[in-house]
């Protein structure tokens, strides 16, 4: 008893869990948001919402401090824990913010929405807080099955989440066919990663790309590689929505509440995007010649589907949902690129992309009210007089989605579209990079006919705009605030980011 009470306590290393404070402290506030919801009574709820607030301020405080403190000591990046399950290096202190940011806007945004349905549970912000956790795992998690377990814990909550207002019946029907869909995408996910474990001989992501950087192909190995990569790709496929694997994506999109909706479509893609960088362009690194291709043409379909399906949609809710069809897409690029401007590009546009997309789902979530859903793009009519101030926002927002110059979207697509000309450019440079950056332009322009729809009917509906008043929550007002300057500030003054970027994210590709 004595032997094994010393290994159970040599487990434990206070310096690891110094790298995982932010999963701490979201973790101990999701539990805490849990015990809320019994002790308070429902007029009272809405305070769990402001603690789950405070909870994601203090983990990104946290995060701040450790990035300070690992790039002022003498300890340098990357840091290593839980026998080398967990690494924190440049990578994955950019996706914890991102995730944190995403957590808190959605916290934010819920509260009113909550409100009017009918639904303010402290169990909904306890699960956006799990998932959230989930989320961070996967930006630091060194491990396949660190990762898949983080991958399920994100998944599994979101299950939920979607189908959160059960007296509907979309919401229900949303919530079975995600659940469906994605219990088969985990399942060749995992199976693309027993295969790399056979070959490798390891779970661990830089095992695998050692394993496999020094492997011999020629006896018949690589069959299994390839099978076992294009496994992982169609797994990924599905949680980015890209196609063919995104036929889910409008059906929950519009079913599952609206603020649901704008973090699965934020947090859950951003997240699913850092999985895809670790296994690809760290376990997969020695056959990037092989997934490549394989990524740049999914991501050509994928821009021309989403743009192209999002043109006939009257729904707002769908309409976003192609929209995000695309900018996964987009966002492939800067895999496909495979070179540092190609990954700032990726990490800006998943901040910013953050930001619009929420701050577009902020507006429509301020449509609705009591006997009106605001779903409809044509809800939007009239907004211009009635509501000066969403209707400029909702403008920036959808101008910086389509990518015009002095939005923080233009800074994105900027980094994605020059990483493939440099890769197409550069000494072994082919010329299929260009294409794929000028089909990514042109497809570009198609997007930008679905979002002006948005600033007509708003400035220019041909019909009369409903009487009754907005009110917005002093929450949902700062999360529009905020979402609105971080894509001003991003599009108008980039240095600072484009610097921070750049500077994290060298030491993660060399």
């Amino acid at each position: 008893m004595f032997l094994l009470q010393a290994n159970t306590t040599s487990l434990i290393n206070v310096n690891d869990l110094q790298l995982i404070i932010p999963e701490i402290i979201l973790t101990i506030c999701a539990c805490v948001a849990l015990i809320m919801e019994v002790l308070l009574p429902y007029r009272k709820s809405k305070l769990t919402a402001y603690f789950a607030l405070c909870g994601v301020g203090a983990a990104f405080v946290s995060l701040v401090a450790q990035w300070w403190l690992l790039s002022h000591t003498s300890d340098s990046l990357p840091m290593v824990g839980f026998y080398n399950m967990i690494r924190i290096d440049g990578f994955a202190l950019l996706f914890k913010a991102i995730f944190l940011v995403a957590a808190g806007l959605a916290i934010a945004i819920s509260t009113r929405y909550l409100d009017i349905e009918g639904e303010q549970h402290g169990e909904y912000y306890a699960l956006i807080l799990f998932a959230t956790v989930g989320m961070l795992f996967l930006a630091c998690c060194y491990d396949f099955i660190s990762l898949y377990i983080s991958l399920e814990l994100m998944a599994l909550t979101f299950y939920v989440l979607v189908a959160f207002t059960k007296r509907q019946k979309k919401s229900n029907e949303a919530a079975m066919k995600y659940f469906l869909l994605g219990a088969f995408s985990s399942g060749v996910l995992l199976y693309g990663m027993s295969l790399l474990f056979g070959l490798a001989g390891s779970t661990n992501v830089g095992d695998i790309a050692t394993q496999l950087a020094a492997m011999d192909f020629t006896t018949g190995l690589r069959p299994m590689l390839l099978l076992g990569m294009l496994a992982l790709a169609a797994g990924l496929f599905f949680k980015v929505a890209a196609v063919p694997f995104h036929m889910w994506a409008p059906d929950v999109y519009e079913g599952a509440p609206t603020s649901v909706t704008a973090f699965l479509s934020t947090g859950s893609k951003a997240a699913s995007f850092a999985l895809y960088a670790r296994i690809f362009v760290e376990a997969l690194g020695s056959i990037r010649a092989d997934w490549a291709p394989l990524l740049g043409l999914t991501a050509a379909i994928t821009i021309m589907v989403g743009n192209w399906a999002a043109v006939t949609q009257e729904n707002s809710k769908r309409l976003l949902a192609y929209s995000s069809i695309s900018n996964a897409g987009y966002l492939l690029l800067g895999l496909v690129a495979g070179n540092l401007y190609g990954y700032v590009g990726l990490v800006i546009y998943l901040f910013v992309y953050t930001l619009m997309n929420m701050g577009a789902f902020g507006v429509i979530i301020s449509l609705r009210r009591r006997g009106i859903i605001g779903d409809h793009v044509d809800d939007l009519t009239g907004l211009g007089s009635k509501a000066p101030g969403l209707a400029a926002m909702m403008t920036i927002f959808m101008l910086s989605l389509g990518g015009l110059p002095v939005t923080g979207g233009f800074i994105g697509k900027w980094f994605l579209f020059g990483g493939l000309i440099q890769r197409g450019t550069g000494p072994n440079g082919k010329s299929w990079y260009i294409w794929l950056a000028i089909w990514a332009i042109l497809n570009t322009v198609v997007s930008f006919y679905y979002y002006f729809r948005f600033i007509k009917v708003m400035y220019l509906g041909d019909r009369e705009a409903d009487d009754k008043p907005l009110a917005l929550a002093p929450a949902l007002q700062v999360a529009l605030i905020f979402s609105l300057v971080g894509v001003l500030v991003t599009g108008v003054f980039p240095q600072h980011v484009i610097k921070l970027a750049q500077d994290l994210l060298a030491p993660w590709i060399s």
